[in-house]
């Protein structure tokens, strides 16, 4: 029979103990009868002591008699129990129990049901009638019916015993299968005219102590001869056949003779009148021929060796019946595939954290089979990771083989097929679900490990920029993701400040509006963490990138506009290609955006000017371009590539100068060599610095040693130019009288607004000083002080005396250019 099963999946321990536990109770016995006690056969940890056991009943033959105290562990009966109602003829007669305890041993508790002497046997008929030839020979035997006692053992029936009247006496014989059965022996010669019947008392005695007894009446009835009786070829018989033969089949072909003719000689066969009624239902007999056929299906199992009393019988007068006993040997067939059944352990599936060992379920495996027949074989069928190991009287555990993942699979179908060694051999099949339980084994993981965003300047605050999903294969609570930026700086200001995120979607937007020439980009982590227990995280870098847009317009840098207008001296003659000026503009924007091009809008109707789109150098195209318009205005564009584009414009006035190109100038076919500005503007900015600086101390330090009481400084008068200056008288000044006036130079090139040369020697470089700008002498050394520069026509007034160059070529009024203003000297304090 199957057991009802409901799958019920193990949580616990890795490794789970198994013991047996045998206690025996008295049939008999009253409800509530302690039968044994499970906590004193487990050894407590310290771990575990003081707790509260737990105590329960997976599987239970008897549910209805045996149960477990679940708080106590007390065995215990539910009501009397009649051994010979639960086990029959069985010698043997258990209950069994599997108890699981603290979720971590279970218990194979078998319970024998002993027997007591409560039944005594009794026969199936009140009397016996037994019909005797007056001429039986001494020593020929009457079967008698036998006498049932459903006790066992050593209560069940042990003897017959019958009173003595000196003509019978009993002999007591014992079956194949251990009953007892009487036979009546007649001891002396019977004589019908001396006595016709006889009445004798048989007794069944059983074992107990007192003897317990039934007795039933022999009723002998002496009749007339008749000469012969039928005789068997054999006392007995042994006859093989096999289990769940066809009805039908011959078992045996009986022969008795007589030796008399006519009536006195026929024959007549029959099952003996004691004969059990599973006889009659298994097989049959031809009154007529003696043959025993199959009637019934055999079955190994049930009873494996059948013994048939059978009795023939003439039909003369006053016939005496002969007896032969076929013993019937039933041959085990592999007729019953294996059975299996489940024994649950625990509710619930199985979690993905549980380590290999972990006991899944519990498998009983049946075969009423014998031998090879009943010899097993089980496996778990498939690639799952389960396995299955025996442990004692045909059960396994199916445990868990390897790792568990949920997230490869959540589901397993486990088939279990056992096998017999039968010829050819039988196997079941049986298949139960296992669910694999999620556990928080998976961090979140983002797709790859840096994230990139974009976002145009001048963006809107809380502007969407992108989301930054990780994923989780974990279910519920650990597989749920909440996102959080880290703390960080960007520079001297907080993350926090720039972008938030979205904790339930991973959306991120932009807290300020970005300007790309001050941030180009910035990164930051983005934290993802689950919701299990202990929850586990993982964060990216996500980079953000600001992304330029056209929203600067270009600044022209060169030359120094005011009013967004210059005016450019050029030489005369100076040939083709000579380089005018250039055109220098400033746009903070990158790429494309920053990108410029340069074009003379309007002006140069008469094209005695070009200019380099990429460089923005202005040069004349036509040697003669002064004869054609002295002064000629260009309007110059300088657009960026953007979308849309910006632009700046400014206005050159280009005028021809009176003299012509300085001596020592190259030219190189008919062209003038031309320098970029940039670098020596700054170089020649340093250096007018480090003159100015070196000429103070100069003229302090020679001052000082002609006039030591007033401590005046004189101007020195350049050696080439103006010398009668020089013989002048000197005059004396105060400290706070003297002005610096930044020098004179050639003009090396006319895009130039001023180009310093410097001289070998101070004593040759001269030096003007303008008297609306005032350098204390009592200044510290570490003062610094912004130059003004002189205007072109410099005048001295009167009463003091200046350095004059006269020279070659006009200079352009550069009296707030921006490079003078970056032009720097140090006073150095002259100690008196």
């Amino acid at each position: 029979m199957y057991l009802s099963v409901l799958l019920l999946f193990f949580l616990g321990a890795p490794a789970l103990t198994l013991k047996n536990l045998n206690f025996s109770v008295p049939e008999e016995a009253i409800a509530r009868t302690i039968v044994g006690n499970l906590s004193n056969d487990v050894k407590l940890g310290n771990s575990e002591r003081g707790k509260k056991s737990n105590f329960r009943v997976l599987e239970n033959s008897e549910p209805d008699l045996i149960d477990v105290d679940q708080d106590t562990g007390l065995v215990f009966t539910k009501q009397r129990i009649d051994r010979e109602a639960l086990c029959r003829r069985n010698l043997k007669c258990q209950v069994s129990l599997e108890v699981f305890k603290n979720d971590k041993e279970i218990y194979m508790v078998k319970v024998d049901i002993t027997d007591i002497n409560d039944n005594p046997p009794f026969f199936s008929s009140e009397q016996i009638d037994i019909d005797i030839s007056e001429n039986a020979f001494p020593g020929t035997r009457f079967p008698l019916t036998s006498a049932h006692d459903p006790d066992s053992g050593d209560y069940g029936l042990k003897t017959y015993v019958i009173n003595h009247n000196g003509l019978f006496s009993l002999d007591v014989k014992s079956r194949g299968d251990g009953t007892k059965f009487p036979e009546l022996v007649i001891d002396k010669p019977l004589d019908r005219e001396e006595q016709s019947h006889h009445n004798l008392i048989l007794t069944a005695l059983d074992g107990g102590n007192p003897p317990r007894s039934a007795t039933i009446q022999i009723n002998v009835k002496v009749i007339d001869s008749n000469d012969n009786s039928p005789v068997f070829s054999a006392p007995s018989y042994l006859v093989e056949i096999p289990e769940n033969s066809p009805l039908g089949r011959v078992v045996i072909d009986l022969n008795a003779t007589d030796a008399d003719e006519g009536s006195n000689g026929d024959v007549v066969y029959s099952f003996s009148s004691y004969a059990p009624d599973r006889v009659r239902e298994l097989f049959s007999i031809d009154p007529n021929t003696g043959v025993i056929q199959v009637k019934g299906n055999l079955d190994y199992e049930e009873n494996n060796l059948i013994e048939i009393d059978v009795q023939a019988r003439d039909q003369g007068p006053n016939p005496i019946p002969a007896h032969c006993k076929v013993t019937v040997k039933v041959i085990d067939k592999n007729d019953n595939a294996p059975s299996i059944n489940f024994v649950s352990v625990r509710q619930g599936a199985i979690s993905e954290a549980a380590p290999p060992g972990t006991v899944i379920t519990l498998v009983r495996v049946i075969d009423k089979d014998s031998g090879k027949n009943g010899q097993l074989q089980c496996r778990v069928l498939g690639n799952v990771p389960f396995k299955l190991e025996e442990n004692f009287d045909n059960i396994y555990t199916v445990v868990t083989d390897r790792p568990l993942d949920r997230e490869t699979q959540d589901e397993y179908n486990v088939t279990i097929i056992a096998r017999d060694n039968g010829n050819p051999p039988l196997n079941s099949t049986k298949s139960f679900t296992v669910k694999i339980l999620d556990e928080n084994d998976n961090a979140p993981t983002f797709n790859k490990g840096l994230h990139g965003l974009q976002v145009t300047e001048n963006n809107i605050p809380g502007e969407y920029l992108g989301s930054v999903v990780a994923h989780d294969p974990d279910l519920g609570h650990n597989g749920t993701v909440s996102y959080s930026i880290l703390p960080a700086l960007i520079g001297d200001v907080s993350i926090f400040t720039f972008v938030s995120v979205n904790p339930t979607n991973g959306a991120i937007y932009a807290l300020r509006s970005f300007n790309y020439e001050q941030t180009k980009f910035f990164e930051f982590k983005l934290l993802a963490k689950d919701s299990g227990s202990p929850h586990l995280e993982s964060n990216v870098t996500v980079k953000v990138t600001v992304l330029d847009v056209n929203d600067n317009a270009p600044v022209i840098s060169l030359p120094i506009l005011q009013n967004d207008t210059a005016e450019i001296y050029v030489p005369r003659n100076v040939g083709v290609g000579y380089v005018v000026c250039t055109v220098r503009a400033i746009d903070n924007d990158y790429g494309e955006s920053g990108r410029l091009t340069y074009e003379i809008a309007y002006g140069n109707e008469e094209h005695l000017f070009e200019i380099d789109p990429v460089t923005g150098e202005i040069k004349t195209l036509n040697p003669y371009w002064e004869e054609v318009s002295p002064i000629v205005e260009l309007v110059i564009k300088v657009t960026d590539n953007g979308k849309p584009a910006l632009s700046a414009v400014a206005r050159l006035f280009i005028k021809s100068s009176t003299g012509s190109l300085p001596e020592g100038e190259p030219r190189v076919n008919g062209k003038q060599h031309q320098w970029d500005m940039s670098l020596p503007l700054i170089v020649t900015l340093s250096t007018i610095s480090i003159i100015l600086l070196a000429a103070m101390i100069t003229i302090a330090v020679k001052c000082k040693r002609e006039n030591k009481e007033i401590r005046t400084y004189n101007c020195r008068i350049a050696e080439y130019s103006h010398p009668q200056l020089g013989k002048s008288k000197k005059k004396k000044i105060n400290k706070n009288d003297i002005m610096l006036v930044q020098s004179e130079v050639e003009e090396r090139n006319a895009m130039n607004v001023m180009n310093v040369v410097s001289s070998p020697s101070l004593a040759t470089s001269p030096m003007y000083f303008d008297y609306q700008t005032r350098l204390p002498l009592s200044s510290p050394r570490s003062e610094v002080m912004y130059l003004k520069p002189t205007s072109n026509n410099l005048t001295v007034p009167q009463g003091h005396v200046g350095c004059h160059n006269s020279f070659t070529g006009p200079v352009s009024n550069t009296t707030e250019t921006t490079s003078n203003r970056m032009s720097l000297i140090q006073t150095r304090k002259v100690e008196e």
